[in-house]
């Protein structure tokens, strides 16, 4: 197993330990929590996302979860600490060269982001229906595989696909004498949306559907894109 696909799973797992210390709370607490006014909130949705330029350049979409707790400080206003993951898959265009390279088509890929975020939420919650903003900041982590190792040449032109894959290009052509079979990049960004939710089952549980925009300054190609969220909160 390779240094950054085991750190990739020390991270998910790290995030699934975040949230669990709070639900444990949650649980201890249970005769607080029996209405929607509680102090503490959760949730826990799939996401699909719609990539942005240039990362939208490099990727067709993705897909994945996040989960939250947070603290309510009323009805209104509420902070929440986040953990998105999502699976990136690449577009064809950008496999092409490394497929040229290589002289095969058996040549594939794929990226994750990981995104630690805290937020701040506002919201307007009626008996059945309710609408939020929320907006926040935190630590994007995106990376890269492909399925092979590549060794570069000395004749490749300088494209944004070998950018993806992490490679480094000088005078606009690829250095020579790379061997790269993943990336990786680490920066803080931002984010913001508004979401909806409707009551289900008990005081406490609503389903809801949220669309925000990420964006961080990943090294060679941003990250920009909107995740359509679709969950449960308790």
């Amino acid at each position: 197993m390779n240094k950054a696909r085991l750190k990739a799973r020390t991270l998910v797992l790290l995030a699934f330990l975040v949230f669990a210390l709070p639900c444990a709370l949650h649980a201890q607490d249970h005769d607080q929590d029996l209405d929607e006014n509680s102090k503490i909130n959760t949730n826990l949705g799939f996401a699909l996302s719609a990539p942005l330029n240039p990362l939208a350049q490099n990727t067709n979409f993705g897909w994945g979860f996040e989960v939250g707790a947070g603290y309510n400080f009323s009805s209104r206003h509420a902070i929440v600490g986040e953990f998105l993951w999502n699976r990136l898959q690449p577009t064809q265009e950008v496999l092409t060269p490394i497929r040229v390279a290589l002289n095969t088509a058996n040549v594939n890929g794929h990226g994750n982001l990981y995104a630690w975020t805290a937020n701040y939420r506002y919201e307007l919650r009626g008996r059945s229906l309710g609408a939020y903003v929320i907006a926040g900041g935190g630590f994007y982590y995106r990376n890269a595989h492909l399925s092979k190792s590549i060794t570069t040449g000395v004749s490749a032109s300088c494209t944004p696909a070998w950018l993806w894959w992490g490679f480094v290009c000088s005078s606009g052509q690829v250095s020579s004498d790379q061997t790269l079979a993943s990336s990786a990049s680490g920066a803080f960004g931002v984010n913001g949306g508004m979401g909806f939710t409707v009551k289900v089952d008990e005081p406490r549980y609503r389903f809801y559907v949220e669309a925000r925009y990420h964006y961080a300054p990943n090294s060679r190609v941003n990250t920009q894109l909107i995740p359509i969220s679709i969950g449960i909160r308790f």
